[in-house]
Order: structure tokens, then sequence, then C-alpha cells
């Protein structure tokens, strides 16, 4: 980037989000595009939050409703995404995973999940005896399990470091340190005040993860729902226990929440992840239990939506605090996966924030939710799997883009 962020003339686009979903959005956007665009960032550095502090599971698309904006992001952006890494170097694996009924009463919830990732096209689903099972997990246990082979791990900060490199080769702009303040029309753009300045533009695209509802608000937009943060923590398997899983181990995921239960995950350095729990959050960018915003838990805790979803499901919150504080319950809970892990193999790992949208009747939005308003789109919930969805996402969002900005085609096809 030759120019300042804040300058006389406006950007023809300005994408609010230094996460991977704002990268990939830059990205497909200058690909498409001779355009003046910039991204801005509000903290130091990209992936500072959801996409830094994630599973690093590259998802097979098999857990969502066929048909849904999830399912099909989900399968092309995984197979876009195994492409970019390959093409630009970033460590990446498609080790593939288990999921595991642990009873038999779970088995035709695994029945189910099989049939739904055949819906959504994921190629190779394999249904699992206790032989076979071992012979992938030899230390896992369960009734029966699904093989996804097409599930793979890598770092999303490392990617959205190649989305960086691809946004500036094609002669875009990435501004750390540039917090969005507050908007204002004026003749012919907008003015977005920063606290890096004024930033003028002709169309804007947010893709501001945890602060997503509240940008959207600022720029005079009602997304309709409130993001109420869920803390994530995990734990580690001490670095000699690490041989009890050889990629992922999932459980049967419970219908009706959006979590996917603690499981174990290798990352791609090698370390072994257990977790994460869901816990409800005072702040939303804090990292551990004790971690509070004024603000953010005046925000949730005067929402009536929170309140009508504690009710329906304080027994599951409770629950899940329990084994954010006994690691002996932790144990026990993936002991039902891998009976040999013992609270003497837990470390303390790392923690992350999930941004969920949830509506004034306490429902939580589960499909991605974009909102559109003249000059502007806002992505206001992209939860999981918007990480391993994010180059299809962003090419989404161009598409529509393109057709809202009225934007034409240019020399951007000549740029790598």
């Amino acid at each position: 980037m030759t120019d300042p962020v804040a300058r006389d003339r406006p950007w023809d686009v300005v994408v609010i989000g230094g996460g991977i979903v704002g990268l990939a959005t830059a990205a497909a956007l200058l690909e498409r595009h001779d355009l003046d665009l910039v991204v801005l960032e509000k903290e130091e550095r990209l992936a500072a939050h959801q996409t830094g502090h994630n599973s690093g599971v590259i998802h097979s698309g098999i857990y969502y409703e066929p048909g849904s904006a999830k399912a099909r992001t989900c399968v092309t952006g995984r197979e876009m995404l195994y492409r970019f890494c390959a093409e630009h170097h970033v460590p990446h694996e498609r080790c593939g995973k288990v999921v595991v009924a642990t009873t038999a009463e779970q088995v035709p919830l695994l029945e189910r999940l099989a049939a739904r990732g055949r819906a959504n096209g994921i190629e190779g689903i394999r249904h699992l005896g206790l032989e076979d099972l071992r012979e992938i997990e030899p230390h896992a246990r369960g009734a029966a399990a699904l093989h996804v082979p097409v599930t793979g791990i890598v770092d999303y900060s490392l990617v959205a470091d190649a989305l960086r490199a691809v946004i500036l080769r094609r002669g875009g702009g990435v501004a750390t340190g540039a917090e969005f303040v507050s908007l204002q029309r004026e003749d012919g753009g907008t003015v977005l005040e920063t606290t890096v300045g004024a930033v003028r533009c002709r169309n804007l695209i947010a893709c501001a993860g945890l602060e997503s509802d509240r940008v959207a608000r600022a720029c005079g937009v009602e997304p309709g729902v409130r993001i109420v943060p869920f803390l994530g923590e995990y734990s580690e398997l001490r670095r000699e226990r690490r041989h009890l899983v050889r990629n992922l181990i999932y459980p049967v995921p419970d219908p009706r929440f959006p979590f996917l239960g603690v499981h174990f995950t290798r990352r791609i350095d090698g370390r072994v992840e257990i977790g994460p729990n869901a816990l409800f959050t005072l702040a939303r960018e804090g990292y551990s239990r004790t971690s509070l915003s004024l603000r953010d838990a005046a925000e949730a805790l005067t929402y009536p939506g929170f309140w009508r979803l504690a009710g329906r499901y304080w027994k599951t919150g409770f629950g899940e605090l329990w084994r954010s504080l006994s690691r002996h319950a932790l144990v026990h809970a993936v002991q039902e996966l891998v009976p040999e892990v013992t609270v003497e193999d837990l470390e303390r790992g790392g923690a992350g924030v999930r941004a969920q949208a949830m509506g004034p009747d306490g429902s939580l939005l589960d499909d991605f939710h974009i909102v559109e308003s003249p000059g502007m789109l806002h992505v206001v919930n992209a939860p999981s799997p918007a990480a391993t969805a994010s180059l299809a996402i962003g090419a989404e969002l161009a598409r529509r883009a393109a057709a809202s900005f009225s934007l034409t085609a240019g020399a951007a096809e000549g740029r790598p």
C-alpha cells in the first residue's frame, strides 16, 4: 500500500476486520476487480481473535443442514483451502477424523450424521466397527464410529498471513491498529471515523466477528440479533501421552446445540488438544473465566434472548462450568472416547471465544447471516466452520458486492 489509510480521495472498498473472512473477501475482490481497497484491523496484528484462537480444524461439512450456507460454503471452501495452502506453502494435512458413538443409543444419531454428510457431497465416509476404529485410533473406544477422511488441520494464523501477502501483491492495503469508531454519510460516499483518522470510502464490507452486531448498528444497520460470546477452553495432552491420539476424535454432537462437544484435536505442530467447552463469558475478547468487560456483561445480561436461552439450558450450562472447574469431570467426559486418559495426562491449553448470534427469543442463529444495506455488506454471524469456508465465503461476498456495489471487472485478471 503506497497511500496512507486516511486520505483525501475515497477508497473503492473498505473491509472492516482482519480475520480470515475479511482477508479472504478482500483477496477475492482484488482477484476479480481492479479496486482501490484496504482492510482495517483494530488490533496490532491480524487474526487476533476467532481466527487465531480456534482449533485449526479443516472441517468436512458433515454436521450442517443440507442446502444451508454453512454446508455449501464449507464443502466448497474446504477444497479451496487445501489448494490455497498447497499453492502458498502453508503447512497443512488432510488427516481425517473419527466421530464416535460411545453408546448404542447414539448409533442412530451417527447414522443420521452419515446421511447428512453424504447429502452434502462428502466423499469417503465409512462406517466403523470397534476393530475398524482401533485400526485408525488404537486407543479410542465406542459402540460404532464414522471415518471422515477429508477432514484436515492447519494453522489459520498462517493462512491469514498468506492472504495478507496476496492482498498486497494484488494492489490492496492492510492496516492494523486501525479501529472503526463510527460512520457518517456525505455526498458521494461514506466517512469512517477510525483511530487512525477519517477514512473515506464508496463501499463498505464489515467482517467484524465478535463486534459484528455493534459495527452494523454503528453503521445504521439493524442486524436483528445480538452477539453473545461463549468461551471455549482447551487442555492439552502431555508430550509423552500424545500417542493416545493419532489425529482427530469427536463425539456424536448434541443436535440441540451448535457446539460439537469436547473432542481430541491434533494440531499441525503436533500438540493434542482436548476441548473446547462452551461457557457464557462476560467479555467478548476475554480468554479466561475471570475476564470481565462491563459493557459486554451489561449488553448480554440485559438482553431478553440470553435469559430465555439460560432458562431452557441452565443444566447444560452448569455441566459445562463444572467441566471447566474440575479436571476430573473433564477427564470423565473424555474417557468415554479414550479410556486411558488420566488427570495427570492433562496440561492447561489455550482458549477462544465464539461469536454466537442470538435472537431476542433466545434462539441461536445456526447459519451464516449477511445483512445488506446501500453501499454496505455486513457479515453478522460467521461461527464455525467460517475459517474452513472462508475462501468460499469471500468469493460469495465478492459476487454479492459486485452486484450491490455495481463493480465492474477490471485489470485484476492478470494479477497472481
